[in-house]
């Protein structure tokens, strides 16, 4: 159920929306994330004004507030973002473990302005030779050795 305190925070992210845009920051998207009702992670996209593809403003949020709380993952605490999210930020926040997810506009929204993540949703659904950008895989002994250490390992963190 969403509450009065959500919306505030929905409208928070919005606002970073908003700033980023207004700044030329980067795409229309913004994000908070929040634990025990203080804002921990903020963020908005800056793709453009980092060169950097992957921080969308639910990423740079994250990284925010795992920073601030020094802890890998987001266990107790919600994010509130402008848009849903798109494919990689949903695999991000799936990693984060958040208690719950709130969004304002829907894919569709950024569809329209854009922002179409439909490709990557079906990309994921395809084998490796058969996406537009071809996944090869060349397997190789070597590879195997890191895991093998990690399962040796008495005291592993999992995430």
């Amino acid at each position: 159920m969403i509450t009065q305190e959500d919306i505030s925070f929905l409208k928070k992210a919005i606002y970073l929306a908003l700033t980023g845009v207004a700044q030329d920051k980067g795409g229309p998207f913004g994000c908070v994330i929040v634990k025990n009702g203080e804002v921990v992670g903020k963020g908005y996209n800056s793709v453009t004004s980092m060169m950097d593809p992957t921080a969308h403003a639910e990423i740079v949020a994250i990284r925010d507030a795992c920073k601030k709380l020094g802890e890998y993952q987001l266990n107790d605490c919600t994010l509130y973002t402008s848009c849903e999210p798109c494919p990689m930020c949903l695999g991000a926040i799936y990693w984060a473990r958040p208690s719950r997810v709130i969004y304002a506009a829907t894919r569709d929204t950024a569809a329209e302005a854009g922002f179409d993540d439909a490709l990557i949703y079906k990309e994921i659904t395809l084998t490796g030779k058969e996406r537009k950008i071809p996944f090869e895989c060349q397997q190789l002994e070597e590879a195997f050795e890191p895991f093998s250490l990690w399962n040796q390992k008495e005291k592993k963190d999992l995430y």
